[in-house]
């Protein structure tokens, strides 16, 4: 089943789309509440109508769970060799985002104060019952569908802030890129290998050109074991959303860029357009634009740290 969240002569809609057409379910239905309900509308033409981010994330985290990626850009921020040894303690997240989702072919703007942008192919696993402290056998069952996660990365203002040892800030925080559509997971299922992982093929172009590909499958942790462990002491609730990370070989221009030593390609500018297309689920293509100027702040204060 393929769900998706539209806008259809001036009214929002939740529908399933079949080939190259969509009809509405009830008025009211939640696109994590689609499974087995039956459409009412007529069949209108995807054509027709604008396809808006597939749900409304309650949360996103985003994983880091492709060694490529990470070598890459290690070797492209740092000069650095290799993955850390601490990376495969435990499938590394960080909380991004859910006020600033993107449909799957809405205008990009560059993050204020930012000249480098890029793009990061990922898949998400989207989350449709609440569970805490899971297994990864539990898990499976916690996972309503998947959709294509783009998280747009501001790399100079993310190398920056990087420094100050928290982690990404503003660097990931102007836009994040959902859809075309919430793929139930028994449509994909015939694609998990015996490994428990996803085989789909992945491509990012940019303005045409095939830039990277990889397998999902590539993945160092499955989504079953992503969830159990941002399960862990805490709740995983409907709307939860779970990023895979950035694929390898191409998955980003950052680790292009450690491979090659140089910006090649060049960061994204407005008039680029990104299209990232995965095996099963579809494709989401957005184009970049100007953005806002930054206010400006002041620098931190230097404080005489006086006490009563």
């Amino acid at each position: 089943m393929r769900i998706a969240t539209y806008v259809y002569e001036g009214r929002r809609h939740c529908g399933v789309v079949e080939d190259a057409v969509v009809r509405a379910l009830p008025d009211g239905t939640s696109p994590l509440d689609a499974v087995g309900v039956r459409p009412v509308g007529a069949a209108v033409a995807l054509s027709e109508v604008r396809l808006l981010p597939p749900l409304t994330p309650s949360t996103v985290r985003d994983f880091v769970t492709f060694e490529e990626h990470v070598e890459g850009v290690r070797r492209s921020v740092d000069g650095a060799a290799g993955v850390p040894e601490q990376w495969y303690a435990a499938p590394t997240f960080y909380f991004a985002n859910p006020h600033a989702v993107y449909g799957p072919h809405d205008e990009i703007p560059m993050p204020p104060g930012s000249s480098v942008l890029d793009f990061e192919l990922e898949v998400a696993a989207v989350i449709g019952r609440e569970g805490r402290d899971l297994t990864p056998e539990q898990a499976r069952d916690h996972i309503i569908g998947y959709t294509i996660f783009n998280d747009w990365s501001a790399r100079d203002l993310q190398s920056a802030e990087m420094r100050v040892g928290l982690g990404p800030c503003k660097g990931k925080d102007t836009a994040t890129t959902l859809g075309p559509y919430l793929v139930t997971a028994d449509e994909l299922e015939h694609h998990r290998d015996a490994d428990g992982f996803l085989r789909l093929a992945l491509t990012a172009e940019v303005n045409g050109e095939v830039v990277g590909e990889d397998l999902l499958s590539n993945m160092s942790w499955t989504f079953e074991e992503m969830v159990a462990y941002a399960s862990r002491g805490t709740w995983v609730r409907p709307g939860d959303v779970l990023g895979s990370g950035t694929c390898g070989n191409g998955g980003c221009l950052a680790e292009l860029w450690g491979v090659r030593g140089r910006r090649e390609p060049p960061p994204l500018k407005p008039g680029d357009t990104v299209t990232l297309t995965v095996e099963g689920i579809g494709a989401v293509s957005n184009t970049v634009v100007a953005g806002a100027e930054p206010v400006p702040l002041p620098r931190g204060r230097r404080r005489s740290r006086e006490r009563p």
